[in-house]
């Protein structure tokens, strides 16, 4: 195809880290600053990068069917770390983006930029049975978005998962959560803002989730994820959450009327597991239902009822395998998600096909990643059909 030939200039950056990488060391951690009378407070400052080169099949031109590319960095990020003492934490994490046109599902000049400080939270840690969160974190829904982004399996999370009126996997609120059965069994409780408040919403109320994981393996005692462990662990983890708001969107927003109540389950598999001179296996596969009381049937519905992030249900399935000599990942990932409304297509199918390589240089403190992507609509118009993508991906992490 030739979005593979022209796309050659992501298997050049992995050839040169191929040759590049036996003269790298480890990269070092961030600097700490210590303080407090004796030495207990503590302040890590880290700096996270993932630069891509992507080019897409379609979206520019004057008929918009020619090839855009561009480069930008996907995540651009600051992070302060701090802990006093064995009780007390802070995490506070910055991102910058600047003129990200390829999106999701379409190419625009109205993405723009922006800055947001991604987490601010207080981290309180009682005991391992029972912790707390403060301030603005990952919510505990899916545990795609409770996985570190910068230790993926594939090249990023599903698009899909995100919940709505969140700008990220992030909310605001406290929650609650600890290890139980020698850290086998892991639970997780939030109340989180949900829908900011406004005057145009149909109430101000809460969101409230709820997870529940077991490992039969090695355990997954943090609060969050990883994609791959990348052979230093054996995990089989199953996983259900739960999360609801009362009253979140109208179905009628003109007359403000008809509200509708918004509920979201999913439930998740995670296995790796490293065998000895054969390599790493990794398979991982999740589903999503998000439900908002049929509210895109409206006279009127709000534009948070439909669209990419609107009613929704569907999985991803994934897989990979890494060598057992050689720091080379290879991965596989297959979507399929049905939509309410998708751009303006009532019952909209979509599949999401992916597949690429991850060369580690410094473990994921230098990465490389090349990935091809396909997204196949079942219902295609003037604006919405089939398109390709390819994406070289750099990671630096300081």
């Amino acid at each position: 195809m030739t979005i593979v030939k022209k796309g050659t200039f992501g298997a050049l950056l992995v050839a040169a880290a191929l040759c590049a990488g036996p003269l790298l060391k480890e990269a070092a951690a961030g600097p700490v600053i210590e303080f407090g009378d004796e030495g207990e407070g503590m302040l890590k400052i880290d700096y996270k990068g993932q630069f891509q080169f992507i080019s897409r099949d379609t979206g520019s031109g004057p008929t918009n069917t020619d090839r855009t590319s561009t480069a930008n960095f996907r995540r651009n990020r600051l992070a302060f770390i701090g802990v006093w003492g064995d009780m007390l934490g802070l995490y506070v994490q910055t991102d910058f983006v600047e003129d990200l046109n390829v999106g999701n599902l379409s190419v625009g000049d109205n993405f723009g930029s922006h800055f947001t400080v991604l987490d601010a939270q207080l981290r309180f840690k009682f005991n391992d049975m029972f912790q707390a969160r403060v301030g603005k974190f990952k919510a505990s829904l899916t545990r795609e978005g409770l996985e570190d982004c910068f230790e993926p399996l594939t090249l990023d999370r599903s698009l899909f998962l995100k919940e709505p009126f969140v700008p990220s996997t992030r909310d605001r609120g406290l929650a609650v959560w600890g290890n139980l059965l020698d850290k086998k069994m892991q639970y997780k409780f939030d109340v989180l803002e949900g829908r900011p408040a406004s005057n145009v919403a149909p109430a101000s109320t809460f969101r409230y989730g709820s997870r529940l994981h077991y490992s039969f393996l090695d355990p997954e005692s943090g609060y969050g994820y990883k994609g791959t462990y990348r052979g230093n662990k054996e995990v089989l983890t199953i996983g259900a959450a739960y999360q609801f708001e009362p009253d979140l969107v109208y179905a009628n927003a003109a007359a403000k009327t008809n509200a509708k109540d918004y509920q979201s389950w999913t439930a998740d598999l995670f296995f790796e597991y490293p065998l000895e001179d054969v390599g790493t296996v990794t398979m991982s596969a999740a589903y999503m239902d998000v439900d908002m009381g049929d509210a895109f049937r409206g006279v009127d519905p709000e534009p948070q009822a439909i669209g990419q992030f609107g009613e929704r249900n569907g999985y991803y399935v994934k897989a990979g395998y890494m060598l057992p000599n050689l720091p080379l990942q290879i991965f596989g990932r297959f979507e399929g998600w049905s939509f309410a409304n998708l751009s303006g297509i009532v019952d909209q199918d979509l599949g999401w096909l992916g597949a690429g390589v991850n060369y580690y240089v410094r473990g994921q403190n230098l990465k490389l990643t090349l990935e091809l992507q396909n997204v196949d609509l079942e219902k295609e118009d003037l604006v919405n059909h089939d398109f390709q993508t390819v994406v070289a991906q750099l990671q630096v992490l300081f």
